[in-house]
């Protein structure tokens, strides 16, 4: 069963920009903090950005003052606007819980690749 589904990456040169779209259902969306995360080839997945159900936000160093995430919980989406990027945010972008496995164990959408070239 499909619970989430992110969309929105691409290839963009670095100092470019990208907004990435995550679709929940609304169960999941109305009672869970909220977050992206990221996998770079190689690494482990991190989480990079979170917004509670109130709408607080935090950032992990990385990203901080380039990304704003936001949700919306009337339509159960939440975006990832992602400026300066930088060939180190070369990753495949995941929407999820915070913190994860609170829709199933192990559960993950199929995320979505974001390309940075130098």
């Amino acid at each position: 069963q499909v619970h989430l589904v992110e969309s929105g990456g691409g290839l963009v040169q670095a100092g470019g920009s990208l907004r990435l779209s995550c679709a929940a259902s609304g169960s999941i969306f109305r009672l869970n903090h909220m977050g992206w995360y990221r996998q770079a080839p190689g690494s482990q997945r991190e989480l990079v950005a979170q917004i509670t159900i109130g709408g607080f936000t935090n950032y992990a160093d990385s990203v901080k003052g380039r990304f704003t995430i936001s949700r919306d919980n009337g339509k159960n989406t939440m975006c990832l606007q992602m400026n300066s990027l930088k060939p180190e945010d070369t990753a495949v972008y995941y929407c999820n819980t915070v913190p994860v496995g609170l829709i199933a164990r192990g559960y993950w959408g199929q995320g979505t690749q974001v390309t940075v070239s130098s």
